[in-house]
């Protein structure tokens, strides 16, 4: 029903628009009594054995939502009932920012991929707390953060730090997101010495707390091997408790999309399946190298049970969604797990 009626309207119409209409529609309707037992009796697979527990915390299954698609926490309640184990939100940063101008969202249809330039659009973090309040504990909640545009570099450090303090009662892990392309000054937040710094004292913050989070961090999917050596290094050095591979890709080589096409809609991060071999090839670089010393969420092209259980071979513990999800429907997640309980 998804991919032959309702994704031929949503796609007839702008790609941001549509994604705030379809918020609004998943709210009305599970407002509506039995529809939210409906929902979960169509797309949730309960079965122990898809349970995973990493870095403390058990996840009811390996199928997440990436960051990016509820933003601001004002969804994440009902969308547990689409199957998901656990919900990443933001990117939040410690100010509300309108991110870069509009349109900044495009659909590469003949390649199954999107184009963002979204530029951390989001409420900041004060509303993104006031939404946490309402978490009715269904599932695994992930808190992406990142710096605000306007920051200087010598205070990048203290917007993690604000994010992190603030969120740390409301969430249950954590991701630094330093890899989006549509953010100034990136070129700081991908330095080795840099992300030391950075990374230690976040983890020294999360030390002053009774109950410490697990800390993530989120890669690009265009790093070379030498630039992943030394992930894995600072991965040991900071005791980090994992790798999310990966972010988009600035790279656009082998697109179907034409050349014409691509220069009319301008800069921004590739996403869904052009993405697909590279975060596959990068999880299973770090996997291999690394001899599994951390937990990897593999994220990037995944339209598909193969292309999920791809991730997973690759060595991926977890997995998680957004422009398959865009694409393929709800039905992906629960498609997904059926394939894990039948590998």
């Amino acid at each position: 029903m998804y991919k032959s009626i309702l994704r031929p309207i949503f796609f007839s119409f702008d790609p941001e628009k549509i994604h705030y209409f379809t918020f609004s529609l998943i709210r009305f309707f599970s407002k509506i009594p039995g529809m939210t037992s409906l929902f979960r009796s169509l797309y949730m697979v309960n079965d122990k054995s898809l349970e995973r527990n990493l870095f403390g915390l058990t996840f009811k299954n390996p199928v997440g939502l990436a960051a990016g698609f509820d933003k601001n926490a004002v969804l994440y309640n009902e969308l547990a009932n689409f199957g998901f184990g656990f919900i990443e939100i933001g990117t939040v940063t410690p100010l509300a920012q309108d991110g870069n101008p509009k349109q900044r969202l495009f659909r590469l249809k003949s390649d199954k991929g999107i184009i963002n330039r979204m530029g951390f659009n989001n409420e900041g973090l004060e509303q993104a707390i006031v939404q946490l309040k309402k978490n009715k504990g269904k599932l695994i909640i992930g808190g992406n953060i990142g710096k605000n545009t306007q920051t200087k570099p010598e205070d990048y450090t203290a917007d993690y730090l604000t994010c992190f303090n603030a969120l740390h009662p409301y969430v249950n892990y954590f991701v630094l997101n330093v890899s989006c392309p549509n953010v100034g000054s990136h070129a700081k937040l991908t330095d080795k010495d840099y992300l030391e710094e950075l990374i230690s004292t976040v983890q020294k913050a999360n030390n002053l707390f009774d109950k410490q989070k697990p800390i993530l961090l989120k890669i690009a999917p265009d790093l070379n091997e030498i630039q992943l050596d030394e992930i894995i290094e600072l991965v040991a050095n900071t005791k980090l408790d994992g790798v999310i591979a990966s972010n988009t890709s600035i790279d656009r080589s082998g697109l179907k999309t034409t050349k014409e096409q691509l220069e009319a809609i301008g800069n921004g991060g590739v996403s869904g399946q052009p993405i697909k071999e590279k975060s596959t090839k990068t999880i299973k670089y770090l996997a291999t190298k690394s001899n599994k010393a951390f937990p990897i969420i593999g994220v990037g092209g995944i339209h598909s049970e193969k292309d999920a259980l791809e991730k997973i071979e690759a060595g991926a513990d977890l997995v998680q969604i957004y422009t398959g999800f865009i694409y393929e429907g709800p039905s992906l997640v629960k498609r997904i797990n059926k394939a894990l309980l039948n590998n």
